[in-house]
């Protein structure tokens, strides 16, 4: 064996004969870590693309970035039932690609295809960004190697892909999970803090550099909607679950 084998063995492990395929599928809980990652990760900016279009129309209106909040959550709860219709519809897996080419032609079909490739390519990049750039904030020691461990970052997740879909649902539960928790520790604190009287009460005066407008709330809207990205990859990835392989895929498209 070459050295390039073992270190491609050693890196994602053995192939696979394809008769294994049924044993190498994921369980709810995994399935779930594997094909959410890319919804969660947009979750963890969303909030802070919201603000950063308020904070134009200085501090007064950033409070109208709950109900901004909510009415992206009441659009993505609306874009979920589709998908778990879609899923009802095609139980072998229909992504975009799938259900608009049949139900309206090859080139919009394409254009979905196209659009959901663009969308991964930049879900990788921002969220890998935004991630470092969180890690930097936390320990800012890291500022001089930004692009380094963006890159390793990138590298990483390559090699747990490149392991196989149970492999790499192993590896990613634990940190969506922990990210999960998190985010409910977050919000009873929140919540805790809000009626303890324990969140400053006066903050600091951001100047007005626009006025508020209907555009820059639907810009705000927008913005937020990158919350959004992900949400069909459970549609698409339907043979990845054990069987019933689309019941499975509904109850964990909840």
């Amino acid at each position: 064996m070459s050295l390039y084998s073992k270190i491609k063995r050693q890196l994602i492990g053995s192939s696979l004969p394809t008769s294994s395929h049924s044993t190498e599928r994921l369980s709810n809980a995994a399935a779930l870590a594997v094909l959410s990652s890319d919804a969660l990760s947009s979750v963890a900016y969303a909030t802070e693309e919201i603000l950063t279009v308020l904070v134009l129309t200085g501090s007064s209106t950033l409070g109208l970035s709950l109900p901004i909040a909510l009415a992206i959550s009441l659009l993505l709860a609306i874009v979920t039932l589709s998908y778990r219709q879609t899923i009802r519809a095609y139980p072998t897996g229909g992504g975009a690609y799938t259900v608009a080419s049949e139900n309206l032609g090859l080139f919009p079909g394409l254009v979905a295809a196209a659009s959901l490739l663009i969308d991964y390519v930049l879900t990788v990049t921002v969220s890998v960004a935004a991630g470092i750039a969180a890690l930097i904030s936390a320990f800012p020691l890291l500022q001089g190697f930004t692009v380094e461990l963006c890159v390793i970052s990138i590298f990483l997740l390559m090699l747990a892909n490149l392991r196989g879909l149970r492999e790499s649902g192993n590896l990613f539960m634990a940190p969506t999970y922990a990210f999960i928790i998190c985010i409910f520790i977050l919000l009873i604190l929140g919540i805790y803090h809000q009626f303890t009287t324990l969140i400053p009460q006066t903050y600091p005066v951001i100047p007005v550099k626009e006025p508020l407008s209907l555009f820059l709330i639907l810009r705000a809207f927008a913005a937020g909607c990158t919350a959004m990205t992900g949400v069909e990859a459970i549609s698409n990835g339907v043979m990845a679950f054990k069987q019933p392989e689309w019941k499975n895929a509904r109850m964990t498209m909840l």
